[in-house]
């Protein structure tokens, strides 16, 4: 799997994926933050799963109808906390992902969503 990972969803969490043998770029590598558009953008360009702390991306995919290859948002993880979790969807979740479903973790809740 290749991953695009959001400056707002951080550093430590790409590194930690890259330790894990996946083909990771982080968007602050880019430069400047390009905005939501552009980043959904570049990860359905490169074939990427997008990981954010974001949530407007719901709105560009599920209202605007925009493309992608798969969304993971952590919006209510604390950053000491995602590696964890990220850990736990990877596992848990692999097929999901795979297959471009938009992954939501509130709290102690993953939830699973399919864009059409």
């Amino acid at each position: 799997m290749k991953f695009l990972i959001d400056r707002c969803a951080g550093h430590k969490l790409a590194q930690w994926l890259r330790s894990q043998g996946y083909d990771v770029v982080e968007s602050r590598e880019r430069g400047d933050d390009p905005g939501d558009y552009v980043l959904l953008k570049w990860a359905f360009t490169e074939k990427r799963i997008l990981i954010t702390i974001d949530t407007d991306f719901g709105r560009l995919i599920f209202i605007q109808g925009l493309l992608h290859c798969g969304l993971i948002r952590l919006p209510d993880v604390p950053a000491n906390k995602r590696i964890e979790i990220l850990k736990e969807v990877l596992q848990k979740y692999t097929r999901d992902i795979q297959d471009g479903s938009i992954i939501t973790v509130r709290g102690n809740k993953i939830r699973i969503s399919k864009s059409v």
